[in-house]
């Protein structure tokens, strides 16, 4: 078993490569095994993936039973994990440290913070300055921590109506200097925007992936400086997808033609047994 201290470490030493790594979104303690066996590198978990699992929309999760969820993951391999600690649950800065302080205890090496009131009706961006002084709380704990922590400031823009890329990079630029380690604004679709962003700040850049319609390789992304991918709630939803289509078909069909793109039991199985829980990556 790697230390907190190690892990933190390989966490950051990846985002220091030439090009960019995918981390993946695990929803629960299987599908990070999994993820893990197929030889991943750390993880990252999703709000989203997790709600959905519960029988929950997004953002609807408190914050004890999101640190017992990320503190479950971490415990089911050896890799590196970034939790989406959503707007670290609550408005004020104070309350931002706290949710850090809690992330580390639970085992965590890296975690995100978003810039928005929350994603009910109505949610709102907060004003730059209060955005940048939630960040500077949260990084105000991380430097304290005996181990490195890796805190990305999100800048959430584009997933709130509000495309507006000149703002999204100046909240950006402060989030950098309020001591974020790495920046992310999730919802940019295009090449320019993204390089944009990258050419804007000197700190590694995150981008999601698994958005409908838009499909850059690991590869593409390299090319114009990314150095982290992850897909957010999207394989939570593909899975969710299949499940739906093979219902359906039951359903309205009375077929169960499903069954013939599934992993077989054995396979699944072999895939478990091969991966012990803490053991990392086969």
């Amino acid at each position: 078993m790697l230390t907190q201290a190690e892990k933190g470490s390989a966490f950051r030493a990846l985002h220091e490569r030439d090009a960019a790594f995918i981390i993946p979104n695990p929803w629960d303690i299987g599908t990070a095994r999994l993820l893990a066996h197929l030889g991943f590198e750390a993880l990252a978990t999703t709000s989203a993936g997790y709600a959905f699992s519960v029988g929950q929309r997004d953002s609807q999760i408190g914050r004890d039973e999101t640190i017992a969820h990320v503190a479950a993951l971490v415990a089911a391999t050896d890799l590196p994990v970034s939790a989406d600690l959503e707007n670290g649950f609550g408005d004020a800065p104070r309350t931002v440290a706290e949710t850090i302080a809690l992330a580390a205890e639970a085992g965590l090496v890296g975690g995100s913070i978003e810039d928005v009131s929350g994603r009910a009706s109505g949610a709102n961006l907060y004003d730059i300055g209060h955005a940048a002084e939630r960040i500077r709380a949260a990084a105000e704990v991380v430097r304290g921590l005996p181990f490195r922590f890796t805190l990305t400031a999100r800048a959430e823009n584009y997933l709130v109506g509000r495309p507006d890329l000149k703002d999204t990079i100046a909240r950006l630029q402060a989030f950098q200097e309020a001591g974020a380690d790495v920046l992310y604004a999730p919802g940019l679709t295009t090449k320019e925007d993204i390089a944009t962003v990258v050419r804007s700040v000197d700190r590694p850049v995150n981008v999601i992936m698994g958005l409908r319609g838009v499909q850059f390789s690991v590869t593409d992304l390299s090319a114009i400086g990314v150095k982290r991918i992850s897909v957010g709630s999207a394989l939570a939803r593909a899975a969710l997808g299949a499940f739906l289509r093979a219902a359906q078909e039951m359903r309205d069909h009375g077929t169960f033609g499903f069954a013939d793109e599934a992993i077989s039991y054995r396979d699944i199985t072999a895939m478990l047994e091969s991966i012990a829980p803490g053991a990392g990556h086969a």
